[in-house]
C-alpha cells in the first residue's frame, strides 16, 4: 500500500490554479523530497494532505485512506509540521508533549515513556522544563517535530522545516529527519535543493501546481543531469577565456558555455567527442590549465532544466 497517493488533484483560488492536476505516489519508509519553487503548490499540496484544505476536484489518499471521506481517521495516522509553527510560549517542552498526548488519548504511561523517548530523540532532554518562549528557532523546530510524532504516525508531512534555520540549526534538524527513514514515512517539501540531496531518497519535482517527474535521486541524476566539463586558467591566460569560449559553443559537442571569474562550466551533447577536442582547444587559444574535470551533475542541474523545459527531457 501506498503511503500517499493522488489522482488528478486540483486546486483553484478564484482565477489561481494552484494545482492542475496532481498525481503523486509516495512509498511507505521512504524520505520523500518534495521540490519546487516558492509558489508551485507545495504547501496546498500538503494541505489537501493533511485534511486542512478541500480540492477542487481530484482524488487523495493517505496510508490507504481516502481524504476528505477519513480525513479523521487520517488524522490519527499523520503527523504535520507546518512552516511556521506556533505554541504556547509559557508552556515548557514536556508540558507541550503530554498536551498533546493527551489530545491523542495516550494512556499515562505510554505518555510518559514516549515524551521521554522523543525529548532524547529530538535533543531536548536538558530544556524539558524550560519555557518554550526562550527556545531558539532551531529548538522550536525540532520541538516541533517532536510534537508531531507523538501519536507515532505512519506519515510525517513537513513543510519547509529547515528554510528559516542558521547552518547550525539546519545541520541538527536535518539529522534529525534523516534519522526518521525507515521509522516513518517522511513528506517534506522545501525549495532547498542542497536539502534534498542530503536526506532524501526520493524526490518529486512541482512546478506551477504539476508534478514533472518522480525518481530516486540516483535514477533522476542518470535520467536527465547533462555531463558536464570544467576548466579553470591561471591568471595569466585568463584574459583569453572569452574568445575559447566563442569558439567552444560553435562546436557540434557544446550545449552551452558558461564563464565565472578565471573558470568556464561547458555543458556538452557529446561526451567522447568533447573529451577528444575540449583540451586540444584549449591550448590553441593559449589558455593554462589550473584545473580541468569532468564534475558529477547534480540535483539542481536536474531541476533548473525540469522547471526551465516544463518537464521535457
Amino acid at each position: 500500500m501506498e503511503a500517499i497517493r493522488t489522482e488528478g488533484l486540483r486546486k483553484q483560488f478564484g482565477a489561481v490554479h494552484a494545482l492542475s492536476g496532481l498525481d503523486l505516489h509516495v512509498e511507505p519508509g521512504s524520505v520523500f523530497g518534495f521540490l519546487g519553487p516558492n509558489g508551485a503548490g507545495k504547501t496546498t499540496t500538503i494541505r489537501i494532505l493533511t485534511g486542512l484544505a478541500w480540492a477542487t476536484g481530484g482524488r487523495a489518499w493517505v496510508t490507504g485512506v481516502e481524504i476528505p471521506a477519513g480525513s479523521k481517521e487520517v488524522a490519527h495516522r499523520i503527523g504535520y509540521l507546518p512552516e511556521e509553527p506556533a505554541f504556547y510560549p509559557w508552556m515548557t517542552a514536556r508540558e507541550l508533549l503530554e498536551h498533546v498526548g493527551r489530545t491523542f488519548g495516550l494512556s499515562r504511561s505510554d505518555r510518559e515513556a514516549r515524551i521521554d523517548e522523543l525529548l532524547a530523540l529530538t535533543g531536548l532532554a536538558e530544556a524539558a522544563r524550560r519555557r518554550i518562549g526562550g527556545f531558539s528557532h532551531g529548538m522550536r523546530q525540532r520541538l516541533g517535530i517532536a510534537q508531531a510524532l507523538v501519536n507515532r504516525p505512519a506519515v510525517l508531512f513537513l513543510d519547509e522545516p529547515v528554510s528559516a534555520l542558521d547552518p547550525a540549526g539546519r545541520r541538527d534538524v536535518l539529522e534529525l529527519i534523516g534519522r526518521l527513514k525507515g521509522e516513518t514515512t517522511v513528506f517534506m517539501s522545501t525549495h532547498i535543493l542542497a536539502d534534498v540531496e542530503r536526506v532524501c531518497d526520493t524526490v518529486g519535482i512541482i512546478a506551477n501546481g504539476q508534478m514533472l517527474v518522480t525518481a530516486r535521486q540516483d535514477e533522476l541524476l542518470a535520467r536527465y543531469a547533462t555531463p558536464a566539463f570544467e576548466i579553470e586558467t591561471d591568471a595569466e591566460s585568463a584574459a583569453g577565456l572569452a574568445s575559447w569560449a566563442e569558439r567552444a559553443r560553435r562546436t557540434p559537442w557544446a550545449a552551452e558555455v558558461t564563464i565565472d571569474g578565471r573558470a568556464a562550466r561547458v555543458i556538452v551533447h557529446d561526451v567522447a567527442q568533447a573529451k577528444r577536442e575540449l583540451l586540444p582547444l584549449a591550448l590553441e587559444a593559449g589558455l593554462t590549465l589550473a584545473r580541468y574535470e569532468i564534475v558529477r551533475p547534480s540535483l539542481e542541474d536536474v531541476f533548473l532544466h525540469l522547471v526551465e523545459n516544463g518537464g521535457a527531457e
